[in-house]
């Protein structure tokens, strides 16, 4: 399985209505950090299954893309899931957030020596 496969694993996993954070699908993933889960939600494909738009980063905003109207439609998307957002654009993660800890990491890559 390759990383971005695991990556998109682990999104998958995040429920309608939460939201997880870069950094959590990483360790979740495993061997990558929360700018490779960055990369892979944006090579995503249009009509992909991935619920990208679950993933915020660690202060519970939706980060900025180059295109202007990708935050206004990820926030879309997670209202119409019933997330809300305070005044400063945040999400309340203790809320919202998704408790990955019942879920099993994925299992590293063996090492090449």
């Amino acid at each position: 399985m390759t990383l971005y496969q695991r990556i998109y694993d682990q999104v998958r996993r995040v429920p309608r209505g939460r939201v997880a954070t870069y950094g959590q699908i990483a360790l979740c993933a495993g061997r990558c950090g929360a700018r490779q889960v960055g990369y892979a939600l944006a090579a995503l494909p249009d009509d992909s299954d991935v619920p990208w738009q679950r993933v915020v980063n660690s202060r519970g905003e939706i980060s900025r893309r180059s295109s202007s109207d990708g935050h206004d439609h990820q926030r879309w998307l997670l209202e119409e899931e019933g997330i809300e957002f305070s005044t400063a654009g945040r999400i309340d993660l203790p809320r919202f957030g998704w408790n990955s800890a019942a879920i099993p990491k994925a299992a590293p890559a063996a090492v090449r020596a």
